[in-house]
């Protein structure tokens, strides 16, 4: 089963999101740890090796997708885990999403991505 790690970077505190995904992601057969809101690259980067796991979500609903997304991906590489792959959620306009895409991120889920669109997806990012 693989093991994936969700998190809110920064000062982020709306969970509803990222509890559904979370929800959706367990249903399709995940393992899933919630780190919760506010946290930092490092905390996160240190529960992904912790965990032990397969890949890195997270969830921006206040801006700053780039800046957030470069601090982790570069947490990520400082602490030899670059192989776990990043995706990023939240109301991500379409400029940012090919800038994530073209740092690093995976994948990209915007508004309209439905939760079972959004589980096959990832699933075919840890099956990698």
């Amino acid at each position: 089963m693989a093991r994936i790690v969700l998190a809110k970077p920064g000062l982020d505190g709306h969970e509803a999101g990222v509890m559904l995904i979370a929800r959706a992601l367990r249903d399709a057969g995940f393992e899933v740890v919630y780190l919760g809101p506010r946290q930092t690259p490092d905390a996160i980067v240190a529960a992904v090796i912790q965990e032990d796991a397969d890949l890195l979500g997270l969830s921006i609903l206040t801006g700053g997708h780039l800046t957030h997304s470069e601090r982790v991906l570069a947490a990520l590489r400082e602490h030899g885990v670059d192989d776990v792959p990043l995706v990023v959620g939240g109301i991500i306009p379409p400029k940012a999403a090919a800038d994530l895409r073209r740092v690093g991120v995976a994948d990209v889920f915007g508004p309209g991505v439905s939760l079972g669109e959004a589980s096959a997806r990832i699933g075919k990012l840890v099956a990698r």
